[in-house]
């Protein structure tokens, strides 16, 4: 029921580089070095620079390696064809992600149009290929195509609506239609998608992975949609994925909780997919080049500008010490409030873009979704096939809603709804959570907090779940969520996990939780009092759980750097600090382990020296200085440079004289400059 590595039998998510090589073309990858700080102010320097980098270097082995070959030749290359026809191959056989290929092709044929270093036969096979694809389920066909999510639902409707464009008096083949159709059915799911997102931010919220693909769609529709208010729109929404990348990022790395994330994305700064983006955009990070979509696409971009106050609102936010909150996605018991109704396929297509697969709300219209486009042959939903019987007696008996209700904790765990995040930011460090999120339900994706003092200098938990799986596994998602509740530079996580809940999906074997704590990637380590002291450059660390842990010390990346703790009902503690509030590291590591600690029954009671006495239980409020936080209820944008109430239509963000002002039900998107 995933999108990231599914479990469809010989899935492959590289392309192949058979065939002749251009007598120019590089042999090894140039590794970028990782920029902390702006490494170039200029935005036309950054990226000459990207593009030259992607000269000077071999596509990457994954499907964005299309993507770059495309910008190989914006920078003046000879693209090595017999990439583009493995994206080809990919899209023809309809495999996983072949949406994500699409766009370059799209953009090939928009920008590059018949360019003779691309031989004749292969421009008329991406023509071929175009007309040919499956761009919405209920178009015929079996596959095991995963259209459904947030990300995937964005990347075919804006393929729809560019490939009807471009070929509007086509046929195409799959659906029948011809493109004008094709582009008109395309059009009000875009705008569905498009006014949620403004208004709400996204299900897969601040996700280094996925905002990577949804600026790749919404650059695709600024640069070649031929209707300029869908064109604006597009770079409305694009405005504000850039905005929520430079609110929670710290010296290159997106270390934000994450409503989508991956093991490797969230130890490593190199690995997270929007890497690229930020570089090119606001000077951090790395051009890495790993999984990376939208960088090739924005450099490419002959119709979005970066507005200038988004670059100014990153340089300043390097400088000051803020806190961030913001409320994004929606409640799916508040569908009326969106529009959204239980039985329509198309509000179906919208719940299971938060994959909202088994809600008792969700369930009935979900089954009828497997009907109406064959999606019990799709190997995504392999699971609800070898049950096909079962559930249809169920849906027919009216049941499901029942059973949903009684398995919800276990079985909804891909569920992304509302969330809460707060972000607090100074110059040395940036701790970020997901406030109070689902606690006890299981987990898949999720990942709800991070302290991050520097590139692979990071600290957060998880409940693992089991090693084999590739989520919740043991560092992606959480098999058990906890409770999470953060003031300003301290965060308090709590896990309540039950051994014995009724599961069909995933049951809680693992007897504890652990953290991830990097120690060669600090300066400094201490441990005192059954806290873990970390101090990278200025900023400090301290780590503590309930149970005494221990590193784990088995061979391989984990060794040393992995903190278990053994106990069903586990607590974490992590208070950050800088030479700036605390004086020395001395000082920090003496006022932190001397500090009032109290693991009660299913509660911390826990005495700050920055920030008071904190005290969070499995239920109730989070209690500061005996004044409960509020932990839900957040604005849309609220901190120094934008502030929106949620469900806003209008947003305006501001950074000195620099101003850009978005309006929804206008269409209108006015900034007073642009790099």
């Amino acid at each position: 029921m995933r999108d990231d590595t599914p479990p469809i039998p010989g899935a492959v998510y590289t392309l192949a580089r058979d065939g002749a090589v251009p007598a120019d073309y590089p042999q090894r990858a140039v590794e970028d070095p990782f920029s902390e700080t702006c490494f170039e102010t200029d935005y036309e320097a950054r990226r000459q620079a990207f593009l030259e980098h992607v000269r000077r270097s071999p596509a990457p082995e994954h499907l964005s390696a299309v993507f770059h070959e495309t910008a190989r030749m914006a920078a003046g290359g000879e693209p090595h064809v017999a990439v583009i026809g493995s994206a080809l191959d990919h899209i023809d056989e309809r495999r996983d992600c072949a949406d994500f290929v699409m766009h370059a092709i799209l953009r090939l044929l928009h920008q590059f149009p018949d360019d003779p270093r691309i031989p004749a036969p292969l421009w008329t096979r991406m023509r071929a290929s175009v007309l040919g694809f499956k761009y919405w389920p209920d178009e015929p066909g079996v596959d095991s195509l995963c259209s459904w999510t947030e990300n995937h639902q964005i990347l075919f409707a804006s393929a729809a609506y560019l490939a009807g464009g471009l070929f509007a008096r086509h046929a195409f083949e799959s659906s029948g239609v011809s493109g004008r159709e094709l582009r008109a059915r395309a059009e009000q799911r875009i705008l569905r998608w498009l006014e949620l997102r403004f208004r709400t931010g996204q299900s897969e919220w601040l996700s280094h992975v996925y905002y990577d693909e949804d600026m790749t769609a919404l650059l695709s529709l600024v640069d070649f949609a031929d209707d300029e208010e869908m064109a604006r729109r597009a770079a409305i929404v694009l405005d504000l994925f850039l905005l929520d990348l430079a609110l929670h990022s710290h010296r290159g790395v997106f270390g934000s909780s994450h409503g989508r994330s991956y093991e490797r994305m969230k130890k490593w700064a190199r690995e997270e997919s929007t890497s690229d983006t930020a570089k090119l955009v606001f000077g951090t990070g790395s051009f890495a080049r790993l999984e990376n979509m939208s960088a090739p696409c924005l450099a490419l971009s002959s119709g979005y500008r970066v507005p200038r106050v988004l670059w100014e609102v990153a340089r300043a936010a390097e400088q000051s010490s803020f806190e961030v909150r913001q409320r994004m996605g929606i409640r799916v018991e508040e569908g009326a409030r969106w529009g959204l109704g239980y039985r329509d396929l198309e509000d179906g297509m919208v719940w299971l873009s938060m994959e909202a697969y088994t809600h008792p709300l969700t369930f009935t219209l979900f089954t009828r979704l497997l009907d109406a486009y064959n999606w019990w042959e799709n190997e995504f939903f392999r699971p609800f096939k070898s049950g096909r019987r079962l559930l249809e007696r169920l849906r027919r008996w009216r049941l499901l809603p029942w059973v949903a209700r009684i398995l919800e904790r276990d079985i909804t765990r891909n569920l992304r709804p509302e969330v809460n995040v707060t972000s607090y930011r100074t110059p040395e460090y940036m701790l970020s959570s997901a406030q109070d999120w689902r606690p006890g339900f299981g987990g898949d994706q999720q990942h709800l907090w991070q302290a991050t003092l520097g590139p692979d200098a990071v600290c957060f938990t998880t409940h693992p779940g089991p090693r084999s799986a590739r989520s919740p596994s043991h560092w992606t998602g959480s098999a058990s969520l906890p409770r999470v509740a953060q003031f300003r530079n301290v965060v308090i996580c709590l896990y309540r996990i039950d051994r014995y809940r009724p599961a069909l999906y995933v049951r809680n074997k693992n007897g504890y939780t652990h953290a991830w704590l990097p120690r060669d990637r600090f300066d400094e380590v201490r441990e005192r009092r059954g806290w873990i002291f970390a101090r990278r450059g200025q900023a400090y660390l301290a780590l503590r759980s309930r149970s005494p842990g221990h590193w784990q010390s088995e061979p391989g990346e984990d060794a040393g750097r992995e903190r278990v703790a053994p106990g069903w009902d586990a607590a974490w503690i992590c208070e950050l600090g800088s030479r700036a509030e605390h004086g020395s590291f001395r000082v920090f590591v003496e006022r932190v382990a001397g500090a009032p600690l109290d693991f009660g029954d299913r509660q911390v009671v826990y005495t700050s020296p920055s920030q008071g006495r904190l005290q969070l239980g499995w239920s109730g409020p989070f209690v500061r200085d005996g004044q409960p936080v509020p932990l839900s209820g957040h604005p849309r944008y609220a901190c120094p440079w934008v502030r929106a109430a949620f469900g806003a239509e209008r947003i305006t963000v501001q950074s000195g004289q620099s101003t850009l002002d978005l309006r929804w039900p206008e269409a209108s998107r006015e900034a007073d400059g642009f790099l």
